[in-house]
């Protein structure tokens, strides 16, 4: 939270604001709504990186695959927390990766709160240093390498972005307007920012979308135990409902 008050604090000095009262009377006067997603950018933390907490991945490869040779043929994602696109894009390649040549209709959703996170995620343009973490056999798979005057980026091909489609969404405003079963939820390293309360009603909106036997993925630092019933742990950080 002091981050976060720090970035506010920093946009009003901008304006020369000198009160949240005031910076608050600016948005409401801002008739473009400019401002508001400069606000929204400077609440939201966008920490990400491609193939972060891997065990995550491991254990979606191995819930894919069982649910495939049982002859599943449609799947639904919903990555909640998208934020420049690294998660999302994650989950399209390692998702695709199991499918093989099955034929499988797969459609991923990628949301955030912060309108300019979602700008990169949808380009799909990341530079050398951001794409380490991805294994070069998938990196030469599913992106084309493009040199430019002053650096080498890696663009996400159009087959991985046709399987997802990227929205602005607030996860504290329930119910969400989401079409249910889901199949498999990430909503990783964005509870630890809700109070009680909120993290209750963001978790019971997860249970009422996914399907029985969906799972839902959080951060390693996360837990929902005791805000909702019918969610089995099955290992720290996942859930299935039951």
């Amino acid at each position: 939270m002091a981050l976060v008050r720090a970035r506010i604090a920093k946009r009003m000095r901008s304006l020369n604001l000198n009160s949240y009262e005031d910076y608050l009377d600016f948005i409401r006067a801002d008739n473009q709504g400019l401002e508001i997603e400069q606000m929204l950018d400077a609440i939201s933390t966008n920490t990400t990186q491609f193939y972060r907490e891997p065990a995550h991945y491991d254990y979606l490869r191995e819930v894919l695959a069982d649910w495939l040779n049982q002859g599943m043929r449609r799947l639904r994602i919903w990555s909640a927390a998208s934020s420049s696109g690294e998660e999302p894009y994650t989950l399209a390649m390692e998702t695709m990766e199991v499918i093989e040549s099955r034929r499988v209709d797969f459609r991923l959703l990628a949301t955030d709160l912060a309108p300019s996170v979602l700008k990169i995620a949808i380009k799909g343009e990341y530079a050398d240093d951001k794409v380490e973490p991805i294994p070069t056999l998938i990196k030469n798979k599913y992106f084309n390498r493009i040199k430019t005057s002053q650096e080498i980026l890696w663009q996400v091909r159009n087959e991985i972005k046709s399987l997802i489609i990227f929205r602005q969404f607030n996860l504290s405003v329930v119910p969400y307007p989401l079409k249910n079963p889901i199949d498999i939820i990430f909503c990783r390293n964005v509870m630890i920012y809700f109070d009680r309360q909120v993290r209750s009603r963001l978790v019971n909106e997860f249970y009422r979308l996914l399907r029985p036997g969906g799972y839902l993925f959080v951060g390693h630092a996360e837990s929902i135990t005791g805000l909702v019933d019918g969610f089995k742990c099955l290992k720290p950080s996942v859930y299935r409902k039951e």
